[in-house]
């Protein structure tokens, strides 16, 4: 394998800067663009101040509708599982894995989100 075959196989992984602690809303969504490698998406934030894990990031598009609704759905707990409820037709994702409750072959994509201090990093 030549190196510019080597260099295609493997993608590196960098955390970018998203926005502020400040931008978000606790106990609720916002949406987001983001431009990885593979090209522009819209995602959704979640913030869940004082939970085990605080920050989700989703994809904002709702897979049943097409609209990009996400991040206005309503947070909620189904069996001790953070969820979000899409606001068109109500299904629900879990936000640790994107997993549709109600339709298991259906997931949205999901990133890594951190705070460093008030900066919101996502894997990309």
């Amino acid at each position: 394998m030549n190196n510019a075959t080597a260099a295609a196989n493997t993608m590196t992984l960098t955390w970018q800067c998203l926005c502020t602690r400040a931008d978000l809303v606790p106990y609720s969504g916002v949406a987001a663009w983001l431009e990885p490698p593979e090209g522009p998406a819209q995602l959704a934030l979640f913030y869940l101040p004082g939970h085990e894990q605080e920050l989700y990031a989703l994809d904002h598009r709702d897979p049943f509708s097409g609209a990009n609704v996400i991040a206005r759905g309503l947070i909620g707990d189904i069996e001790g599982q953070p969820v979000v409820a899409s606001p068109l037709y109500k299904q629900h994702f879990r936000l640790i894995d994107g997993q549709c409750l109600e339709e298991k072959s259906v997931q949205l994509r999901t990133w890594s989100a951190c705070f460093d201090g008030d900066r919101v990093l996502i894997l990309i």
